[in-house]
């Protein structure tokens, strides 16, 4: 994060761009609109990796195992991706109409690295930064002018934005969360053990066991079941939600009333298409400060190292 009077001074430079340049106001503010929190941008981007890695058929779900091709195409899936979330028109001359302005759209993997072709000056571009390795993603506004731009001598004449000149973009979002990518960031020693099990089933009981209180997308288990019915193998009924409850582990997805039990243990509560598991234990409601919930008419708490295990309880039905 920047220091706090650099950011100061930078978000009072990008007051004073947005201040001269009505279309980009416009546009900024439409956006803001659609997407006050950036949840939704958080969530296309998370998707379009995952759709890139396509772990379901490959077990992928590192961004370096991307073929050179794949990589290349990553701008183009991100473009048609945010336009189906949010229904931007097309542009005439860029590739979006947002608010009645051409917007071109703009992703880099890599900060600084958006590829600006010679069509797009003197318009605005949405400039998108995702790195599935920090979690994090950025997207901001710039009218695009020759002079920000860096030399080149490539074949389609696109060009890169100036270091010195990135401080022109309105951002929109900067350096938020990107949701996390749980098989990138678990220790390789539990990833091996998730791997290591012969069955999609096996392999997805492991994965709740080792990555206990993380937020586990739908993309997650597809990549660690490959097998087409992947939901059904989290679910009760053999799934791993009734093979891991005589170790005491609970599964929460996104029902209101799995996302309430999170919430009352002051866990991360679970978002659509994500599930959390953690290993709870009985507690007595005079003798612990743990955060706990009732369930089955007895307390609960997240449980300790120390702590014998126990059948977890029955999660209240499935219902939103």
């Amino acid at each position: 994060m920047l220091p706090l009077d650099h950011s100061a001074a930078v978000n009072v430079a990008a007051a004073s761009i947005a201040a001269a340049d009505p279309e980009l106001m416009t546009v900024r503010e439409h956006l803001m609109r659609l997407d006050p929190s950036g949840s939704r941008f958080a969530s296309v981007l998370r998707d379009t990796i995952d759709q890139l890695l396509n772990g379901e058929v490959t077990g992928r779900y590192d961004w370096k195992t991307l073929f050179k091709t794949e990589k290349t195409h990553a701008g183009t899936v991100v473009e048609i991706n945010l336009q189906r979330e949010f229904k931007f028109d097309d542009g005439v001359d860029m590739d979006y109409q947002i608010a009645g302005i051409d917007v071109d759209c703009k992703y880099s993997q890599q900060f600084g690295g958006w590829m600006i072709p010679p069509e797009a000056r003197g318009h605005l571009c949405l400039l998108v930064w995702a790195d599935d390795y920090k979690s994090q993603w950025s997207a901001g506004l710039m009218r695009i002018e020759a002079a920000w731009l860096n030399g080149g001598n490539n074949r389609d004449m696109k060009l890169t934005v100036k270091a010195e000149h990135r401080n022109r973009i309105v951002w929109l979002w900067r350096d938020a969360e990107l949701p996390e990518n749980v098989l990138l960031h678990m220790d390789p020693a539990d990833r091996a053990a998730v791997f290591q099990q012969s069955s999609g089933q096996g392999r997805l009981n492991e994965l709740f066991r080792r990555a206990q209180k993380r937020r586990i997308g739908r993309n997650v288990v597809r990549t660690v079941a490959q097998q087409k019915d992947y939901m059904k193998r989290v679910r009760g009924n053999g799934g791993s939600r009734s093979a891991l409850r005589g170790e005491g582990i609970l599964i929460m997805g996104d029902y209101d009333s799995h996302r309430k039990i999170a919430a009352e243990l002051e866990l991360p509560v679970p978002g659509e298409g994500e599930f959390i598991s953690v290993r709870v234990t009985e507690v007595s409601a005079n003798q612990t400060t743990r955060p706990s919930v009732v369930l089955d008419g007895r307390r609960w708490a997240c449980a300790l190292a120390d702590d014998t295990h126990q059948t977890a309880p029955a999660l209240p039905a499935h219902t939103k």
